[in-house]
């Protein structure tokens, strides 16, 4: 990763650092997504919890995240020749662990300000992993998953404002909800509610816009390779065309040169029988 990922606690696997290590990191890199895409549920749930049992399954759900984020970060770490210099440069995946251990803690409505503020912030290194973690797809090669990304948002914005705003009567009105946001139109037809709606509509927002932002990208990306290709056969074919009418003119001049080579060397030999004649 770049120095700047490094910094930010999301470094990686160092490049120097042992095989294992490596191989290790390309499996837990994907056990940390899942385990973050499992605090999300845990999250709402905990959030909407009016019975026990909810706020239960909230908590099993925070272990079940905390358990998958140490396991992936503890499995690499294993594998690492320095596991310190790893667990530092990984330390934001550490905080995750940790504040997924502390989120099972609580989580009784209704939330104190500082509660508030703390799962907010929570939720948002949440979603800062789940972007860095999926930033592989934004790459040149695989252009082509960015628009079926941001359907797939679009798709689960429709049904989370269907579960959790009550003005919201069919998956429909949730996906055109999901969609204005995702696209900041803002209409104001249908808008966020209850506080669940509302933190669910602050993540669309920032994930959906961004992933729209990047399939629209993608997809002029693609038309723009896809003219630069063309410009490219016809450079390369000028090149040839060129090339050949270099090495025929070479043949030309070496022609030339083969057919003037006699008469040239009649003249320099009557030259020198001139010069002998004189000094005689």
């Amino acid at each position: 990763m770049s120095v700047g990922w490094h910094k930010a606690g999301l470094g990686g696997v160092d490049s120097h650092d042992g095989a294992a290590a490596q191989h290790a990191w390309t499996h837990a890199r994907w056990v940390l997504l899942a385990g973050c895409l499992i605090a999300i549920p845990a999250f709402y749930v905990e959030l909407l919890a009016t019975t026990g049992s909810m706020l239960l399954t909230a908590r099993v759900l925070y272990g079940a995240a905390a358990v998958a984020c140490a396991a992936a970060v503890a499995r690499t770490a294993w594998s690492s020749r320095k596991p310190a210099r790893f667990l530092d440069r990984n330390a934001f995946d550490v905080a995750i662990a940790c504040g997924a251990l502390v989120s099972m803690i609580g989580g009784a409505n209704p939330w104190s300000s500082l509660e508030w503020v703390l799962r907010l912030a929570f939720m948002a290194m949440i979603a800062l992993r789940i972007v860095v973690a999926l930033r592989t797809c934004f790459e040149p090669n695989r252009l082509a998953l960015l628009p079926l990304a941001g359907a797939t948002v679009l798709l689960l914005g429709g049904a989370g404002f269907y579960a959790l705003e009550p003005r919201v009567h069919s998956y429909a009105e949730g996906l055109w909800l999901a969609f204005e946001s995702s696209a900041t139109v803002g209409y104001g037809d249908i808008a966020p509610t209850t506080p669940a709606s509302r933190v669910f509509a602050v993540f669309v927002v920032l994930l959906g816009y961004g992933m729209l932002s990047l399939a629209f990208a993608g997809i002029a990306a693609w038309l723009i390779g896809k003219e630069e290709r063309r410009l490219r056969r016809e450079m390369h074919r000028d090149i040839k065309a060129l090339h050949a009418e270099i090495v025929s003119l070479q043949r030309e001049l070496e022609g030339l040169r083969d057919t003037l080579a006699p008469s040239r060397n009649g003249a320099q030999r009557g030259d020198n029988a001139g010069r002998q004649s004189g000094a005689g």
